[in-house]
């Protein structure tokens, strides 16, 4: 329960400060124990402008075959980067959603910025 309550807490803390406009908006990671979410949302208006999981149609084939939740959490990172800019969506601002920039979370980061997305 503590774990819940201090990632709460965090996620607060860094929404207080963050927050996604129309030229730059919000990059949103939500993990869970074996899946991995990410958004771009313009927060002006409250729409999901791009999403994407390691659930999705899109990209269920690609992840099945990769091995290991960080190499799939990269993949998820790059997917999301390539519909971003599809849509023509370049400069965001990352919001880790109270998890640590650590591990999967920071692998989507990564698998993002190859992708093209600036942040």
């Amino acid at each position: 329960m503590k774990k819940k309550t201090s990632r709460s807490r965090a996620k607060i803390k860094i929404r207080k400060k963050i927050s996604g406009t129309t030229e730059k908006p919000r990059l949103s990671v939500y993990r869970s124990l074996d899946n991995i979410y990410a958004q771009i949302i313009d927060d002006t208006t409250g729409n999901t402008l791009v999403a994407i999981s390691s659930l999705a149609k899109e990209a269920k084939a690609e992840v099945r075959s990769t091995k290991g939740k960080i190499n799939k959490s990269k993949l998820i990172g790059n997917m999301l980067a390539k519909k971003a800019l599809e849509k023509n969506i370049k400069n965001v601002v990352f919001d880790r959603g109270g998890f640590r920039y650590h591990g999967r979370v920071k692998a989507l980061a990564d698998g993002a910025r190859e992708g093209g997305l600036q942040f």
